[in-house]
Protein backbone atom coordinates (compact mmCIF):
# COMPACT_ATOMS: atom_id res chain seq x y z
CA UNK A 1 0.00 0.00 0.00
CA UNK A 2 1.68 3.01 -1.43
CA UNK A 3 1.69 5.97 1.73
CA UNK A 4 2.12 9.73 0.37
CA UNK A 5 3.93 12.07 3.61
CA UNK A 6 4.20 16.14 2.35
CA UNK A 7 6.47 18.40 4.19
CA UNK A 8 8.10 21.77 3.59
CA UNK A 9 4.70 23.84 4.12
CA UNK A 10 4.88 26.82 6.11
CA UNK A 11 4.38 30.75 6.69
CA UNK A 12 6.15 33.09 3.88
CA UNK A 13 5.84 36.52 2.81
CA UNK A 14 4.34 37.08 -0.55
CA UNK A 15 7.15 37.08 -3.17
CA UNK A 16 9.00 34.50 -1.08
CA UNK A 17 9.54 30.82 -1.78
CA UNK A 18 9.12 27.14 -0.10
CA UNK A 19 9.63 23.43 -1.09
CA UNK A 20 7.24 20.85 -0.89
CA UNK A 21 8.12 17.44 -1.02
CA UNK A 22 5.93 14.24 -1.02
CA UNK A 23 7.96 11.02 0.01
CA UNK A 24 6.61 7.74 -0.59
CA UNK A 25 7.01 4.43 1.07
CA UNK A 26 5.33 1.16 0.97
CA UNK A 27 5.93 1.08 -3.21
CA UNK A 28 8.44 2.12 -5.61
CA UNK A 29 6.96 5.80 -7.10
CA UNK A 30 8.22 4.64 -10.43
CA UNK A 31 4.91 3.64 -11.42
CA UNK A 32 3.36 6.44 -10.02
CA UNK A 33 2.08 9.41 -11.99
CA UNK A 34 2.19 12.20 -8.96
CA UNK A 35 0.00 15.44 -8.76
CA UNK A 36 -0.21 18.21 -6.30
CA UNK A 37 -3.48 19.84 -5.19
CA UNK A 38 -3.80 22.73 -2.48
CA UNK A 39 -7.27 23.55 -1.28
CA UNK A 40 -8.91 25.89 0.85
CA UNK A 41 -12.24 26.00 3.19
CA UNK A 42 -15.67 26.02 0.98
CA UNK A 43 -13.41 25.35 -2.15
CA UNK A 44 -13.05 22.48 -4.02
CA UNK A 45 -9.31 20.98 -3.89
CA UNK A 46 -7.60 22.33 -7.20
CA UNK A 47 -5.09 20.85 -9.22
CA UNK A 48 -1.74 22.61 -9.30
CA UNK A 49 0.91 20.79 -10.92
CA UNK A 50 1.20 17.02 -11.81
CA UNK A 51 4.27 14.45 -13.55
CA UNK A 52 3.67 10.89 -15.33
CA UNK A 53 6.12 8.71 -14.02
CA UNK A 54 8.78 9.16 -16.15
CA UNK A 55 8.62 13.14 -15.30
CA UNK A 56 8.00 13.39 -20.02
CA UNK A 57 4.55 14.96 -19.25
CA UNK A 58 4.38 18.06 -16.82
CA UNK A 59 1.13 20.02 -16.43
CA UNK A 60 0.78 23.42 -14.33
CA UNK A 61 -2.45 24.94 -13.11
CA UNK A 62 -2.74 28.62 -14.89
CA UNK A 63 -2.49 30.21 -12.06
CA UNK A 64 1.00 29.28 -11.09
CA UNK A 65 2.74 28.98 -14.55
CA UNK A 66 5.97 30.53 -14.65
CA UNK A 67 6.31 30.13 -10.68
CA UNK A 68 6.13 26.69 -9.78
CA UNK A 69 8.77 23.87 -10.72
CA UNK A 70 8.12 20.29 -10.33
CA UNK A 71 10.44 17.52 -10.33
CA UNK A 72 11.15 13.90 -9.23
CA UNK A 73 13.65 11.58 -7.84
CA UNK A 74 12.44 8.01 -8.49
CA UNK A 75 15.46 6.32 -6.58
CA UNK A 76 14.34 8.27 -3.20
CA UNK A 77 10.74 8.36 -4.13
CA UNK A 78 10.43 11.59 -4.18
CA UNK A 79 8.75 14.28 -5.51
CA UNK A 80 9.58 18.62 -5.09
CA UNK A 81 7.11 21.27 -5.79
CA UNK A 82 9.48 24.26 -5.65
CA UNK A 83 7.56 27.44 -5.46
CA UNK A 84 8.54 31.02 -6.17
CA UNK A 85 7.04 34.35 -5.87
CA UNK A 86 4.49 33.29 -4.12
CA UNK A 87 1.25 35.14 -3.74
CA UNK A 88 -1.65 34.94 -0.90
CA UNK A 89 -3.92 33.46 -3.06
CA UNK A 90 -1.49 30.55 -3.34
CA UNK A 91 -2.39 29.87 0.52
CA UNK A 92 -4.01 26.45 1.27
CA UNK A 93 -3.52 22.80 2.28
CA UNK A 94 -1.03 21.17 -0.17
CA UNK A 95 -1.78 18.23 -0.90
CA UNK A 96 0.28 15.34 -2.92
CA UNK A 97 -1.62 12.20 -4.72
CA UNK A 98 -0.09 9.02 -7.08
CA UNK A 99 -2.07 7.18 -9.39
CA UNK A 100 -0.28 4.48 -11.64
CA UNK A 101 -0.38 5.95 -14.49
CA UNK A 102 1.84 6.99 -17.71
CA UNK A 103 0.00 9.72 -17.87
CA UNK A 104 -1.53 12.72 -15.29
CA UNK A 105 -3.99 15.27 -14.74
CA UNK A 106 -5.19 17.89 -12.94
CA UNK A 107 -8.16 16.69 -12.03
CA UNK A 108 -8.24 14.87 -8.30
CA UNK A 109 -9.24 11.29 -9.73
CA UNK A 110 -5.65 10.08 -8.03
CA UNK A 111 -5.81 6.51 -5.56
CA UNK A 112 -3.68 7.51 -2.87
CA UNK A 113 -3.65 11.24 -0.89
CA UNK A 114 -0.95 12.45 1.77
CA UNK A 115 -2.99 14.17 5.00
CA UNK A 116 -1.81 17.54 3.39
CA UNK A 117 0.90 20.56 4.60
CA UNK A 118 -0.46 23.81 5.28
CA UNK A 119 1.06 27.26 2.96
CA UNK A 120 0.36 29.85 4.52
CA UNK A 121 1.10 33.42 1.99
CA UNK A 122 0.69 37.19 4.27
CA UNK A 123 0.88 40.29 1.69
Amino acid sequence: QLQLVESGGGLVQSGGSLRLSCTASGAALDLFAIGWFRQVPGKPREGVSCLDNRAEFIAFARSVKGRFTISRDNAKNTVTLQMNNLKPEDTGVYYCAAVVSHYCSLDPSYDYWGQGTQVTVSS
